[in-house]
C-alpha cells in the first residue's frame, strides 16, 4: 500500500508545480476550454429559469432593489442583515432591464458560476497540469447544483460571493496581495461569511514569508472597499446591520432539534452531489498526505462559515464546493486514471439527478405567494402601500405593490427564521429599536391592506400584541390560501 505520493508524479505539496511539470501554456487551452465550461454552466443553471422566483431571499432582494430605485437608502429606509453588494447588483439590473423579471440576474448567476469555475481551473492548472485544470472546473460546475433547487438555483448572496473567494486564492497563489485583499473584501461585501477566505490567504502570506509591505497591501486591499461601502451607505447602519445587530439571530437556542436535522439533511444532500468528489479525497487521505494546507484551511474556514449563526440553510453549503473541487483534483493527481473517469461519471450522474429535481419538483410556497399576491393586487391601487406579515417578501414583488415598512419580513420584528420555535420568538427578540420605527412608519402612512400570512407560525398576531393592536383598526375582507387579508376601516366607521 502507498504511504506517500510517488516523486515522479506532478503533484507536490505547496502551491507550485514541480520543475519538470512547468512548460509553456497550451496555445489553445483557454480558447477551447472556456466555451465548454460556459456551456456546462448554462446547462447546470437551466432549472433557474423555470420559475419567476426560487426562494424568499430573491424576493427580498427584488423588493429592496425597487425600494432603492424609488429613493430608498440602504441601512436606513431599506434594511437587511446582509452587505450591500448583491442589493446593488439587483438595483443595477433593474435599472437597465426593468424590475419585472429576474432573468438578467439568472444570467448574472451563470456568469458568476462560470467565473468561479475558470478561476479554479487556473489555480489547478498552475499547480498541477492542464488536465487538472479541466478537472477542477468541470467538477465544480457539476457539483454546484447539488442542493435543494431553491438553494442551488437561486441568484442570491452565496452564488455572487463564490467568484470573489476563488479570486482571493487565485491572487494569493500569484502573490498579488493588493488584489487579493480586494477580492477578500468583495467576498465579504457579497456575504459576511465570504470573509472566511481570509484564513487561507493569511496562511499563504505567512508561509511564503511575505514582507510587511505585502501584508500591508493585502490589509489595505481589504479595508478600502469595505470602508468605501460603509461611506456609500450609512456607516453606523452598515456596521449595525452587517456585524453587530444580529446577536439574537445568530443563536442556537430555539428549535435545536429542528435546526440540527436541517443541518444534517443539507449535509447529506451535498454529499450525494459530491459523489464523485468525496471518494478521491477520502482515498488519498488514507494513502498519502495531500499537501496544499491552504486548501484544507479554505475548506475548514468555509465549514465554520456554514456553522455560523446556527441556521444551516442549504445555500450556506455552496461555500464548501470550490475547496472540495480543488482538493478532489489534487487527490486525483496521485490516483490511477480510472479514478478520474469514475469521479467525472459519478458527478455527472449526481448533477443530472439534481437538474431533474429542479425541473420537475413542485413549488407549493411559490404558488401560495402568487395566490396571495394576486389578491393583494386586485384589492389595491398601484400607489397603495401594503404590509405582508410573514416570511415571504416576494409577495410584494409579485403583487407589484410597495411595502408599508422597511422591515420586509416578520423575522426582523420577532427573530423568527427558518422554523425557529419557542422562547426566542417575539417582540422582545426583534432587531434593536425595530418596533419603535415600525410603529412610526405605520402611524405616518397606514397601509391600505395588511396580510396576515403567519398561518399558525409562532409570530402569528395573537402572540404579537403590538401587531394585534394595529389590526384593531382593520377588518378582515378575505382569506386566500390560509392568509388573511385585512382592509383599513374608514375613520368615520371606527
Amino acid at each position: 500500500m502507498l504511504t506517500e505520493a510517488p516523486p515522479s508524479l506532478p503533484y507536490v505539496s505547496g502551491n507550485r508545480r514541480s520543475a519538470s511539470a512547468r512548460r509553456p501554456p497550451a496555445p489553445h487551452y483557454w480558447r477551447r476550454l472556456v466555451p465548454l465550461l460556459a456551456l456546462l454552466a448554462c446547462l447546470t443553471r437551466v432549472p433557474s429559469f423555470a420559475h419567476p422566483l426560487w426562494n424568499p431571499d430573491e424576493g427580498y432582494l427584488a423588493v429592496q432593489a425597487r425600494m432603492l430605485a424609488h429613493g430608498g437608502t440602504l441601512y436606513e429606509t431599506v434594511v437587511d442583515r446582509k452587505p450591500p453588494l448583491v442589493p446593488w447588483l439587483y438595483e443595477a439590473a433593474f435599472a437597465v432591464f426593468g424590475s419585472g423579471s429576474l432573468t438578467p440576474l439568472r444570467v448574472a448567476a451563470i456568469a458568476a458560476q462560470l467565473g468561479t469555475a475558470v478561476l479554479l481551473t487556473s489555480i489547478a492548472r498552475r499547480r498541477w497540469t492542464d488536465a487538472a485544470g479541466r478537472t477542477a472546473g468541470v467538477l465544480y460546475l457539476l457539483a454546484s447544483v447539488g442542493l435543494n433547487p431553491e438553494d442551488a438555483q437561486a441568484a442570491t448572496f452565496e452564488v455572487f460571493m463564490l467568484p470573489w473567494t476563488a479570486a482571493a486564492l487565485w491572487c494569493a497563489d500569484r502573490r498579488r496581495w493588493g488584489w487579493c485583499g480586494v477580492a477578500v473584501a468583495g467576498a465579504f461585501l457579497a456575504k459576511q461569511t465570504g470573509g472566511a477566505v481570509l484564513l487561507p490567504v493569511a496562511w499563504l502570506l505567512w508561509r511564503g514569508g511575505a514582507p510587511r509591505t505585502d501584508v500591508l497591501r493585502c490589509a489595505v486591499g481589504v479595508a478600502l472597499p469595505v470602508l468605501a461601502a460603509a461611506l456609500a451607505t450609512d456607516p453606523a447602519g452598515f456596521l449595525f446591520w452587517t456585524v453587530t445587530g444580529s446577536g439574537a439571530y445568530a443563536s442556537f437556542t430555539g428549535s435545536e432539534l429542528h435546526v440540527l436535522v436541517r443541518g444534517l439533511t443539507n449535509a447529506a444532500i451535498l454529499a450525494v452531489a459530491c459523489a464523485g468528489i468525496l471518494p478521491p479525497i477520502v482515498r488519498v487521505l488514507r494513502l498519502a498526505r495531500t499537501g496544499s494546507a491552504e486548501l484544507w484551511l479554505w475548506l475548514g474556514a468555509s465549514a465554520v462559515a456554514v456553522l455560523a449563526g446556527f441556521h444551516f440553510f442549504g445555500h450556506y453549503y455552496l461555500q464548501l464546493i470550490p475547496p472540495l473541487a480543488l482538493l478532489a483534483t489534487a487527490s486525483l493527481q496521485i490516483l490511477p486514471r480510472e479514478r478520474l473517469l469514475d469521479a467525472l461519471l459519478a458527478s455527472a450522474c449526481a448533477c443530472a439527478l439534481f437538474l431533474a429535481w429542479g425541473l420537475l419538483a413542485p413549488r407549493p410556497e411559490l404558488s401560495h405567494a402568487r395566490h396571495v399576491a394576486a389578491a393583494v393586487h386586485a384589492r389595491t391601487a398601484p400607489d397603495d402601500r401594503v404590509l405582508i406579515w410573514g416570511m415571504h417578501p416576494e409577495t410584494y414583488w409579485l403583487a407589484d405593490r410597495a411595502p408599508a415598512s422597511r422591515f420586509l419580513t416578520a423575522g426582523l420584528l420577532t427573530n423568527y427564521s427558518g422554523g425557529r420555535e419557542g422562547a426566542r420568538v417575539g417582540e422582545r427578540w426583534a432587531v434593536a429599536g425595530a418596533w419603535g420605527v415600525f410603529r412610526a412608519e405605520l402611524a405616518t402612512d397606514a397601509p391600505k391592506l395588511i396580510v396576515d400570512d403567519a398561518r399558525g407560525a409562532p409570530y402569528r398576531p395573537e402572540r404579537v400584541r403590538s401587531l394585534a393592536r394595529i389590526l384593531a383598526s382593520y377588518r378582515e375582507v378575505v382569506r386566500v390560501d390560509g392568509a388573511v387579508l385585512y382592509q383599513r376601516v374608514p375613520e368615520e366607521e371606527r
